[in-house]
């Protein structure tokens, strides 16, 4: 028994020392990964706890004060709510305590790249917490979810535009035929894809002797506004592009088949229902990483993006790789750089309290899972309709891209 209890002593010290070490060695250049990585990693929590967590939380007086046991789905959906709330509350936390950073000799520059021990204790102290709280507080998060959610779907979108007129403007500053015939060729495939993704949303969500009016609408509705953006786009008026008409169609496409297939897998319009009745595990699973990997860039690069706060500094990648970055990084650290911030801190960590909202959403179908949805990630039609009206507010947020600089000429889009 001694031995037994010296060696689980070292085993354990051991660990201390390993994670304190790996924690130590978090720079400046890899501390925005570090984030990363454990936002990636509190949904994976979430995911498990959705799974196993049910049969504890029964047995919780304060979680399950209910004269009946409410059903199982209840327990795992509030057990991604907690550890969201958990999640939310420690980004919102450092959102606000990185307020006014402007420079990297505040203080505040060091606890944002450094302190990670400090951090992953202060993290997992606050999840532990949450589930400690009254049911009420998490009925309450739960619904501000839904509209944290939306904000965040809507980052999404701007993002997504001024990545694509960025991309354009980009070639078309070359200059040269060969960039020009490459803006005709993707241009091309994005509309290639785009109507050949539409006849199979008319295959599979119109099924023959269904009346299917609301699906027939919404893809109908999707292709006028890729014929709309053509048109305008290459107005002489606006003398655009179809390089970024293309892609914006072949993202509202997308979001149209994304909603279309969040319906219920009983609604007799589903017409992936009858491939859906046995998920397997690795279904799931690649589900939930395509989640994460989709969360976690939009975060990312919302955090660093100048389309919502211009950088006082120079630009640089959020994610700089190159060892020559690395390099330029470390040598201005050691020489205690007065430059400023080359991105808001705050804003940034205000995206993943946004992401873990979101993320929730996504793994508790909304908060409407029940029977056999509730085994299926991003099912249920409030999940359709935030689909649905995030294609048609990227629909809108283009065309007024292409129309604004006319109707207001005095002012810089």
């Amino acid at each position: 028994m001694w031995a037994a209890s010296c060696l689980a002593s070292c085993c354990a010290a051991c660990a201390c020392e390993a994670c304190r070490t790996v924690v130590s060695s978090i720079s400046r250049r890899s501390a925005r990964i570090a984030y990363c990585g454990l936002f990636a990693f509190s949904l994976i929590v979430s995911w498990i706890l959705r799974e196993v967590a049910a049969p504890l939380m029964e047995k919780i007086p304060w979680i399950n004060h209910f004269a009946q046991t409410p059903d199982r789905e209840w327990f795992e959906t509030d057990a991604v709510l907690r550890v969201s709330l958990g999640n939310f509350l420690f980004f919102t936390i450092l959102a606000i305590i990185m307020i006014g950073v402007k420079d990297q000799k505040d203080p505040r520059d060091r606890l944002h790249h450094g302190g990670w021990m400090m951090k992953v204790v202060s993290w997992c102290l606050m999840v532990i917490f949450m589930f400690f709280l009254p049911n009420g507080i998490v009925t309450f998060y739960e619904t501000i979810s839904k509209f944290g959610s939306g904000l965040f779907l809507l980052v999404q979108v701007v993002l997504l535009l001024d990545f694509v007129h960025g991309w354009n403007d980009n070639w078309v500053k070359k200059d040269e035929q060969f960039w020009y015939i490459a803006l005709f060729v993707v241009s091309l495939v994005c509309y290639m894809a785009t109507f050949s993704f539409s006849g199979l949303l008319f295959h599979f969500f119109t099924p023959s002797g269904h009346d299917c009016g609301l699906n027939t609408f919404f893809i109908v509705l999707t292709l006028i506004c890729v014929f709309v953006f053509a048109i305008v786009a290459l107005h002489p008026a606006v003398n655009g592009s179809l390089l970024p008409a293309s892609v914006i169609s072949v993202y509202c496409t997308y979001l149209c088949y994304s909603g279309l297939a969040s319906e219920p897998r009983d609604y007799e319009c589903n017409g992936l229902h009858n491939h859906s009745k046995a998920v397997s595990t690795g279904s799931l699973t690649l589900g939930l990483v395509t989640t994460v990997l989709s969360v976690v860039y939009s975060a990312v690069r919302a955090g660093s993006s100048t389309t919502f706060l211009e950088s006082s500094g120079e630009e640089k990648p959020l994610l700089p790789f190159s060892k020559q970055d690395d390099q330029q990084e470390d040598n201005k650290k050691d020489d205690k750089s007065t430059g400023a911030v080359t991105y808001s801190y705050s804003f940034f960590h205000l995206i993943f309290s946004l992401a873990s909202m979101y993320s929730a959403m996504l793994l508790t179908g909304w908060s409407t899972s029940v029977g056999e949805s509730g085994n299926l990630v991003d099912v249920g039609w409030p999940s359709v309709w935030v689909r649905i009206l995030t294609g048609w507010a990227t629909a809108g947020l283009y065309i007024w891209s292409l129309v604004a600089p006319l109707m207001f000429p005095e002012r810089e889009f």
